[in-house]
């Protein structure tokens, strides 16, 4: 089976690119951030230019395509021109969508929790209220619209917080925690937005296990079982890599000016478990994401 996988310079296309190699032939595409990429087969490409794009469908003929690129932070997001945006977020998607329906090619794309009402009570399945509040998750919604528009043969993954630790892109907050709370940092962390985190290792198993299953035209929540707080995550990984939780200086999201928030995003995976998928339990992932690190910078 040939796998075509969009971000693979990025920190979740590292852990794709590592999970999914190791069975099939993968083929990464990284853009301004190389990082792993070059331990694997792969090229650089703008997702935005179509008909590169066609050309790398035409010549690789993957089977399926994971489709994780995309402007995604919602600071960042912010900062650009709204357009600019909406053309990598939304008409790349759509466009992937229509080459994987030409080839007849699956799509499993990567979305985001942040695209439901994060105000509506905790625990959300896939027909809870849609209300995405920043650009960044609206244009992952509107991408999810264009996908359905273009065939059948997708799965969307409303992938919840990631958390990890890389050697190539330590540009996201856990990892940030992790170091700073080594060094002996005082950090920062919300007691008041809970999500159901997963860790990278985990969720790229369940979509190399994803990959295994006959499944179309769904949309499925990707997410851990347990809802905790930053916080509280902050505080797990104090108690795992044994680092001072007095360095946690627990505040609100209404203490960070202009913060880009919602109160409670936390999943209800029934629907993943239904077809088989197991996820480790907060605990375990946050050790073996310590001992997984560890191992690879000894």
């Amino acid at each position: 089976m040939k796998i075509l996988i969009t971000g693979g310079g990025g920190f979740f296309g590292e852990f794709l690119n590592r999970i999914l190699s190791e069975e099939y032939q993968v083929l990464t595409l990284y853009h301004k951030n190389i990082g792993s990429s070059n331990l694997f087969n792969s090229q650089y490409a703008d997702i935005t230019d179509y008909k590169l794009m066609s050309k790398i469908f035409d010549e690789f003929k993957p089977d399926i395509i994971i489709h994780s690129a995309s402007l995604a932070n919602p600071i960042l997001c912010k900062k650009f021109d709204s357009k600019i945006v909406y053309n990598i977020n939304v008409n790349s998607t759509k466009n992937i969508a229509v080459l994987c329906d030409t080839i007849g090619s699956k799509l499993i794309y990567i979305s985001t929790d942040l695209v439901y009402a994060g105000y509506r009570g905790s625990m959300l399945d896939e027909n809870s209220k849609l209300i995405p509040a920043s650009l960044y998750a609206e244009t992952k919604l509107m991408a999810e619209v264009k996908i359905k528009e273009a065939f059948d043969n997708f799965i969307i993954l409303r992938q919840t917080l990631l958390f990890g630790l890389s050697k190539y892109n330590s540009n996201n907050h856990f990892q940030f925690m992790f170091e700073s709370l080594k060094k002996g940092n005082e950090i920062k962390v919300f007691t008041d937005q809970f999500r159901t985190p997963i860790s990278v290792l985990e969720s790229a198993r369940v979509i190399k296990e994803l990959v295994k299953k006959n499944i179309k035209n769904e949309i499925i929540n990707l997410g851990g079982e347990e809802r905790v707080s930053r916080a509280e995550l902050a505080e797990l990984l104090c108690e795992i890599a044994e680092f001072d939780k007095n360095l946690l200086n627990k505040i609100n999201m209404s203490d960070i000016p202009d913060c880009v928030g919602v109160k409670d995003v936390s999943l209800n995976t029934d629907k993943l478990t239904s077809f088989g998928i197991k996820i480790k339990s907060l605990e375990n992932s946050v050790r073996e994401v310590a001992q997984n690190f560890k191992s690879s910078v000894d």
